[in-house]
């Protein structure tokens, strides 16, 4: 689905939802209230200022006192490898608009992620895994890091790498296997309404981070909620 018909689906009422350069940004009706939009749109790169500005957007939202949910729709490629994006912080940057989406979660605002096309890296971390929830809609094509750099930072061939994705799914991107791994909550059907799975979203969530869970019950991570349960016991014990 393209982001008009996204946005067609969500609010048939209608919506103040644009995009400029690339930057998702408005809100539209939902349940008798309002759900804020920001995002990424066309395969865009995520730079400083982009980052800045979808983080601005969101302490607005908290701002307004308000409740409402956030709904973070990505299409963006990685963040933006520029010279000054770097110099200017990027990884800072990046770092503010999650913690700005954790902190709306925590002050009260449900965090939807719905990724529709491409995402990566610093991007896809930034948004749509710093949601309380994300979806996605097929034929969406998310990962943290493929596999050609994977095998860069680990010094292991790149063979081997594709033989373990096969069989891990945390070795591996695609919708497939953040859907097993836990990261991805849901894949929604384009053929129904999304305002009433968007909504059904919002109602059924559970509080905490239910990715350990589902990574465990899907099989994708089978043992990481057990060691992070331990590792909390054994400091909360020391």
């Amino acid at each position: 689905m393209t982001l008009a018909e996204i946005l067609a689906s969500l609010f048939p009422e209608g919506h103040d939802v644009t995009v400029r350069d690339g930057l998702v940004s408005g809100a539209g009706p939902l349940s008798g209230g309002r759900i804020t939009v920001i995002g990424i749109d066309g395969d865009t790169p995520l730079g400083v200022d982009g980052a800045l500005q979808l983080s601005r957007c969101v302490l607005d939202a908290i701002r307004a006192g308000d409740g409402a949910p956030i709904l973070v729709a990505v299409d963006s490629d990685s963040q933006r490898m520029s010279r000054r994006d770097e110099l200017l912080g990027l990884n800072e940057c990046l770092a503010h608009l999650a913690k700005a989406l954790l902190l709306a979660d925590r002050s009260g605002h449900p965090t939807i992620g719905l990724i529709y096309g491409h995402s990566a890296a610093g991007a896809f971390i930034a948004t749509a895994l710093a949601t309380r929830i994300l979806a996605a809609l097929p034929g969406a094509n998310p990962s943290v890091m493929d596999l050609p750099s994977v095998a860069r930072v680990t010094k292991l061939p790149l063979d081997k790498l594709e033989d373990m994705a096969k069989s891990t799914p945390v070795f591996a991107p695609g919708l497939d296997n953040m859907v097993a791994t836990g990261a991805v909550h849901v894949v929604l059907d384009p053929d129904k309404p999304l305002v009433d799975q968007i909504r059904d979203l919002i109602a059924d969530r559970e509080p905490g981070d239910a990715r350990d869970r589902l990574g465990a019950e899907r099989g994708g991570r089978p043992v990481a909620r057990d060691v992070a349960r331990a590792v909390i016991d054994q400091a909360r014990r020391g």
